[in-house]
């Protein structure tokens, strides 16, 4: 069946052109078919929500005040997340950054509180839940016991599947830098979880409904506000590779359980945001259109 021109999505690369050319409407189509990644980025580097919506919202306006910069010598995407990748890099630290997180303080953590005995008011179901917003909790305190730079390299490619190619392209660096940073970011992270986590190595034993019942009682898990579990996506959890997670080795477990979180969604605002920032004639590029 041939599709109809006028429904093909126009790419990226088309739409800015459009923008640059003084189109409003063609700059709000690109900044929302690219915030969401942007976010997904920065939420895992950040780890707060708040942080994170910060951050996106300060490389949207970048990648808006940049725009004609961009000369089309690589994919949108990419330029884009370069700039979100350079930012990341190089802004202040956020708040769970300065808690210095490391992995052994984690495994310390998972140790004292594996056999934790306590009680909650919740029943079985919203207990089931809020084991699970442990586990997402966990993984993503793992994330920052990493080095910003093996962090992001970690999360570019590990998580969101960048090519060697690809991630040397967003962080400007060679591919075979690139793939040490992963490497190093793989190796940290495996090692941890091959001790200590159930899901990678079934000799473990689950330690996340203790660690969660005492999360709920010290207010790092608020049963009312997950920070996670509750958190707007784009469908349900990306099962596909945990559909298959026992035939995998330790190392695709990890890469299964870091890709099986949703696709955390940005807030519908920034779009508003950037609409509000083009009407306000701050930018020439749009002023005589």
């Amino acid at each position: 069946m041939h599709k109809n021109p006028e429904s093909i999505e126009p790419t990226l690369e088309s739409l800015a052109d459009l923008a640059k050319a003084g189109n409003k409407e063609a700059l709000e189509a690109l900044v929302g078919r690219i915030q969401d990644r942007i976010y997904g980025i920065a939420l895992r580097m950040l780890y707060r929500r708040v942080d994170a919506e910060d951050a996106t919202q300060e490389i949207l306006i970048k990648i808006i005040t940049h725009l004609d910069s961009f000369e089309g010598r690589s994919r949108f995407s990419t330029w884009a997340y370069r700039i979100a990748s350079n930012h990341l890099l190089n802004t202040h630290k956020r708040i769970a950054e300065t808690s210095n997180f490391t992995f052994e303080s984690h495994e310390q953590v998972v140790e004292q509180l594996a056999s934790y005995g306590g009680s909650t008011d919740l029943n079985e179901a919203e207990m089931v839940l809020m084991v699970e917003e442990m586990k997402r909790t966990c993984t993503q305190g793992l994330l920052l016991c990493l080095r910003r730079k093996i962090r992001l390299a970690f999360i570019l490619g590990e998580i969101f599947g960048a090519t060697s190619t690809e991630g040397s392209e967003i962080l400007g660096i060679t591919e075979d830098s690139f793939r040490q940073r992963l490497s190093r970011g793989r190796k940290r992270i495996q090692e941890f979880m091959t001790k200590n986590c159930s899901m990678i190595h079934q000799s473990n034993s689950c330690r996340c409904r203790g660690m969660a019942m005492y999360h709920i009682k010290s207010g790092l898990i608020d049963p009312q506000n997950p920070r996670f579990v509750s958190h707007p996506s784009h469908g349900s959890q990306k099962a596909a590779a945990k559909n298959r997670f026992q035939e995998l080795d330790e190392l695709g477990r990890v890469t299964a359980l870091f890709r099986s979180h949703p696709e955390y969604a940005a807030p519908d605002a920034f779009v508003g945001i950037v609409k509000q920032l083009v009407d306000s004639q701050r930018f020439e590029l749009f002023n005589n259109h």
